[in-house]
């Protein structure tokens, strides 16, 4: 896959881009994630199909410090490189976490431009007023003692688990050492909008064929998929045993199968 650029307004955004055909699937990463960590997920979709992995605005290698972190900003950016890069669509669009909820807000507003929907580890969103999760989760990116001196200092803190080497994978190389490629101020101002508010409105808006999949030890309750699924009652649901909130690191060939099944529907 090659690295494509477009922009707009004040952001650049950048993809992972590969394959050829006339099915186009654009993939979003969760909160601190990046496109790169989507690749096994694209490859398992190619040759058949053109993947877009994006790099969502202030992630990865796309803007690092956007102004704009509202979710219609996400949103508006999913629309610029479906008509930019994906011909104008439809597409189908496959989000984890945050960028599930970023999918799901998409298909919600913008129908013409979506023709299926996966949303992995996904909700509508909101919180439990006792976990400010923004700020637990904002305070925990800040507590990474940065600059790494190199790969093997950054495994010894963020461990070995399979999202733990997706980021120090990722990291950025600099003069002092190696950094994370988000700012946890921004992690924070970016998840914030996402636990606002539950929205089921939205949810019950999509019109596209929908496939939910969560971890068995993941952190969509199994609660909340059977209310997302008595709003719609045509969506496709599954469950990977095992796994957890990062499902499409920790079994990749489940994660795969499932995906491909959907898309061959």
């Amino acid at each position: 896959m090659k690295r494509a650029e477009i922009h707009r307004d004040d952001v650049r955004l950048s993809c992972l881009d590969g394959g050829s055909g006339h099915d186009v699937v654009v993939l979003l990463h969760g909160l601190a994630g990046s496109g790169r960590e989507m690749r096994a997920t694209a490859e398992s979709l190619l040759p058949g199909r053109r993947v877009i992995a994006m790099d969502q605005r202030g992630h990865g290698r796309s803007t690092r410090r956007p102004r704009d972190l509202s979710r219609s900003a996400y949103v508006d950016d999913v629309v610029a490189v479906i008509g930019e890069l994906a011909g104008g669509g439809p597409v189908t669009l496959v989000g984890q976490s945050m960028g599930g909820h970023t999918a799901m807000l998409t298909a919600a507003r913008h129908p013409g431009l979506v023709s299926g929907l996966v949303m992995l580890e996904a909700g509508v969103g909101g919180r439990d007023d006792t976990d400010d999760y923004p700020a637990r989760l904002g305070a925990w990116f800040a507590s990474w003692p940065v600059p790494f001196r190199d790969a093997r200092a950054a495994a010894g803190f963020l461990g070995s688990t399979p999202i733990a080497r997706s980021w120090v994978d990722d990291l950025e190389e600099r003069a002092d050492g190696l950094w994370p490629r988000f700012e946890p101020e921004v992690m924070r101002a970016a998840i914030e909008p996402v636990a606002e508010s539950p929205q089921w409105a939205q949810w019950a808006r999509v019109t596209a064929p929908t496939l939910l999949v969560r971890g068995e030890n993941g952190t969509t309750t199994a609660d909340e998929v059977s209310r997302m699924v008595e709003l719609r009652p045509d969506v496709e649901h599954a469950v990977i045993a095992g796994a957890g909130h990062d499902a499409h690191l920790e079994n990749p060939g489940e994660w795969a199968r499932l995906l491909g099944s959907f898309l061959r529907r």
